[in-house]
Parts: C-alpha cells; structure tokens; sequence
C-alpha cells in the first residue's frame, strides 16, 4: 500500500493520481447517488471521487457506470472443476473482486495440506480470494473421508491474513445436542465469523443454532426460511449453483428494507455454467429481471457483502477503500467492460504475471477391486428406500417404493426410472462399498461416475449396468478422479481431475468444452438433468434432508443415522 502521505496528496489533487479514471458515473451504494467526476486511485486504493483529476496514468471511462466490485460470499472454488488460478482468470472479468472460499471439498481429501494450498494460491491471484476454514472434514459421522480436522488442527490458522473464520458449520445435529467436537470448534472461534448451513431448521432448534454464533446462512430454499432466519439475526445468503437454484424463490425476499442483511452466493458453480449464464453478474441480472430494486440488488453483491463478512475496505466506491471497481455500461445488463481489483486492471498481462505455485493431492484416487457382483443389492423385504432427485435443488426426497429381489438381487429398472446409485470409498481406509437406488436420472442404459461427491469425495456411481458402472469406477482410477459416462464397455466421455479428485490442471476453457461433450453423452443415456455430475455429487451429502447414500449406506438425514 502507498504512504498515507502520497495518499493524502494524490486524494487532494496536490500530485497526479497512479490512475484516474475519467469521465465515469459512480454509483453510490449507501445514498443511491449517482456521483460525475472521475476516480483517483493511489496503489491499490481510492483516492477521490466526484472531481476532476489528473493521473499518471488515465483510462476514459465516459457514458460508464462505475459500481464496486462485487463479492461471492460463499463459494467451492473446488466445485468449478478448476485451480485457483483458472477460477481467477474465469470470474474476475465478469466482475467478482472478491471471492470468500471454503475449501473443504479439498480438506475432506487432502486435509490441511489442501487448506494450506487455497492459503497459498489466494496471496498469488488478482481476484482477492479469503477462506473460512473448514468446519466440518468430515461432515458428519456417516461417511469415510481422506481426513480429519480438529479446532486443534484449524485454530493456528485462525490468524492467517487470508482467514475470515470459521467455514460453514454443516453438523447442525452437533451444534444443536452439543456434541463436544463441535462445542470445541465453535468455543475456539467464538467471536470470530461462523458461517452457517442448517437447511430447513426453524423455531427453538434455529434459535439454538443461532445462539451458538452463527452469523450467516446459505441453505434458505423459501421466502419464508430466509425471512425466518433473518429474523433470527442472520445474514441470508442467496444462492445460485449450477445445481442449488435458490434465487427465484428467495427474490421476493431482497427488498430496500433488508437488503443491507441480504448477501449473494454461488457455493457450487462450474465454468460451462459460467460460460453459458455467467456469475454473480447473472444473478444481477435476474433479479433485476424479476422487478427487485437494482440498488438493493447491487448493495447485496458489494457493500451488504462486505459489512456482513467484516470487509470494512471494500464494498463503496470511496476515498480510502480498495479499488475493486466494474465498468459497466448499463446496470440492468450488469455486463462488465472493464473490471479492477486492488486497483489492478484484469487483462491477460495481470493474469500472465501471477506466479504460480504446484498443486497437491495428486494420486489420491484408489479404487478398491470391482467387478459387476460389487453392485448388486440384497434384502428380502421389497419395501425400499430411494433418493428421489428435486432437479435445481440438493434436497431429495425420501421415497419408500416397492422393489421385489431376482435372484436375491434388487436390480435397477429403467422403466420406473430407478437407477442404481453406488458410492465407493476410495481413499483407501477401508474399500467400502454401499449400493441403493435413485429416481430423477431418467438413466435408461450405461453408467455415469465422479469423483466429485460431496463432501468425502468418494466415488459415485449412477447406472442401469454392473459392468459399466465397475467399468466408470476403475476409469476414474486411471485418470486420478474425475467425470466419466460408460455405455457397453466403451467410455464415452470423461474429464480428469487430477488434483485431489477435483480440479483440472487444464485451462477452464478446455473443462468447459469437456463439460459440455459429458452432458451430451449423459443425455444420450436418457438422462434429463441439466447438471448430472453435480446432481449425482449431492445425492451423497448427509447433511442436507431427507435421504443421501455414503459409503456406509443410505442415511436417514431427518433422523440423522444409517439406515439398517
């Protein structure tokens, strides 16, 4: 950062500014005001605005809306299939300055190693990149994940400059009984940010999970969760995956009133999702498209973000904050002409000076011996659970269907649209196996599989085949994790995700290309989703209601056990 001095006197006029940019409108997220004159930067911050200023260097912004940088304030960089960097040079042009990240997706394989790599790369990309650490590796009692973190292990990192706190405290059961791990964790980080995550809680258990310190929550599915919660003292996150679809019930919600309390996130996007809708600039523009006020929509992305995360240097385009700036040339297309962050333009020279460090967790798939007899389902009683699939949402449903045993095997049937659905334990703890059943694929031949399975990140694998679906599984193996689309003996697509079963080393154009060939090939097995890789990730997350597989078997998460 440059001197106070300099600062004061570039601000003043007394000296040129490092870069003015000239002839803007500045839109003012406290007043609404929309302020002419130019922008003086100084170093990585504003200087003035709303006069007129000479700079050493100068970019004529005339006829352009200026507004803050706008902040996701819960993201998976993991979950756009991409590293660090790529994620950078993919949003930040769209707009995103700021991106709060949990990587837990990571930490469930690779442990600290994986949150000290996030830690490491956030100080190396143009975007301003800040973690929570990961509250819940693993999420539950439930599943085989590829570590275990204590408060113990997270607390020396508490202090780290790229730390805001406590990610996303998805043991709701935990904090509400109090269990003593995570009366530990949250006892450790009191005071400090804890990001919450508790679908569906409301009345004296929400009140319980509030009182715990909670500050924020992204889980709302319905106006009246996220009204609910917001009374209750919470910053609701709206969010907008490529699989959990949330705006459009909770737009109603954003209003002038509660906007300062309301915030936007995107938790789990990927780039083809990216490329064909956009970022948070597409949620901008949707929800200016569906009547909210556009200041109250702006002031959620920026300012309402930053206040709420404890960003107290960003959020406003104003003297003594970071140049995090977008150029627009209008707000309701929300479609970005120039974007700085730090007061850095993002352009391929900004991007091509990052230094980059080497991933981890390479070789981390293992996949235990298979064959076609590892995905048959025994039981004699034809009464059977299965994961009903709720497309745009990660809730499923808890069906209880009829299914009688051939040959003391209950097999997929692909006329009642009941898939197999298979997870497989692969970081090579225990080779567990646990195998059940899923309607919503529309699945009618082959097999698709992925290393992406929230959040132990074991294998997944849907298909109507034994032999395609071991096929997937052990492809998954070759290429160190991944997406892979089998169908008679033959791989029809796959994308590797070599770093810890998660992310590409390859540039997000390439994935995204990828993407694209493996959704043509999942549609070409009958499958109907607009996102099956992410859809079949989160048939496996015991936390979110009502019925998810691990490798232990399914889980009744109303009851929050095993099914026996």
């Amino acid at each position: 950062m440059a001197m106070l001095e300099t600062r004061i006197a570039q601000g003043r006029g007394d000296e040129p500014a490092d870069l003015v940019l000239k002839g803007g409108v500045v839109w003012d997220m406290v007043t609404g005001a929309k302020i002419a004159g130019d922008v003086a930067i100084c170093g990585d911050r504003i200087v003035g605005i709303g006069a007129d200023y000479s700079g050493k260097r100068e970019i004529d912004v005339s006829g352009k809306l200026l507004v803050p940088g706008f902040i996701d304030t819960h993201l998976h960089i993991e979950s756009s299939c991409i590293t660090p960097y790529e994620f950078d040079r993919c949003v930040l042009p769209r707009g995103v300055t700021t991106a709060i990240c949990d990587p837990h997706e990571i930490a469930n394989v690779a442990g600290l190693t994986g949150i000290e790599y996030f830690l490491n790369a956030s100080t190396r990309t143009v975007m301003d990149i800040r973690v929570n650490l990961s509250s819940c590796v693993p999420s539950t009692h439930m599943e085989t994940s590829g570590a275990v973190l204590t408060a113990a292990d997270l607390l020396p990192l508490a202090d780290h400059p790229r730390v805001i706190g406590l990610a996303e405290f998805m043991n709701y059961p935990g904090v509400i009984f109090r269990d003593p791990g995570c009366m530990e964790k949250l006892k450790g980080f009191e005071g400090r940010h804890i990001d919450g995550h508790a679908p569906l809680l409301s009345g004296r258990d929400l009140n319980a999970y509030v009182t715990a310190g909670i500050r924020t929550e992204h889980e709302a599915t319905s106006a009246a969760e996220a009204t609910e919660k917001l009374q209750k003292g919470l910053r609701v996150l709206i969010r907008e995956g490529s699989v959990s679809k949330d705006l459009e019930a909770l737009a109603e919600v954003l209003t002038p009133v509660t906007s300062a309390y309301m915030c936007l996130c995107t938790d789990d996007r990927n780039p083809l999702d990216i490329a064909e809708h956009g970022h948070l600039d597409y949620m901008i523009r949707r929800l200016i498209e569906k009547g909210r006020d556009s200041l109250s929509v702006y002031r959620a992305a920026s300012l309402s973000a930053a206040e709420a995360f404890g960003l107290k240097d960003r959020g406003q385009i104003a003297p003594g904050k970071r140049a995090d700036i977008v150029v627009l040339d209008d707000a309701a297309q929300c479609r970005a002409t120039m974007v700085f962050c730090g007061g850095v333009l993002a352009d391929d020279a900004a991007f091509a000076a990052r230094e980059v460090i080497e991933p981890v967790a390479r070789a981390s798939v293992h996949v235990p011996p298979l064959t076609p007899e590892s995905f048959r389902y025994a039981g004699n009683n034809p009464e059977t659970p299965v994961i009903g699939i709720w497309p745009g949402k990660i809730l499923t449903e808890h069906l209880r269907l009829q299914i009688p045993a051939t040959d003391g095997d209950k097999r997929p049937d692909p006329s009642q649209d009941l898939a197999r659905i298979t997870v497989i334990e692969r970081h090579g703890k225990n080779g567990n196996i646990a195998n059940g059943f899923v309607r919503g694929f529309a699945l009618k031949r082959g097999a698709i599989a992925s290393t992406v399975c929230h959040d132990h990140h074991n294998i997944a694998v849907v298909g109507c085949d034994y032999a395609d679906m071991a096929l997937a599984a052990q492809r998954l193996g070759e290429i160190e994790g991944g997406f892979v689309v089998v169908e008679g003996g033959r791989v029809l697509a796959e994308l590797a995700l070599p770093v810890a079963g998660l992310m590409s080393l390859e540039p997000f154009e390439f994935v995204r290309d990828r993407l694209v060939a493996l959704r043509e090939a999942a549609r070409s097995l009958g499958v109907e989703l607009e996102e099956p890789f992410l859809q079949l990730a989160f048939v496996a997350l015991p936390v979110i209601p009502h019925l998810k597989i691990t490798d232990f078997g399914m889980v009744d998460v109303d009851k929050f056990e095993v099914i026996g």
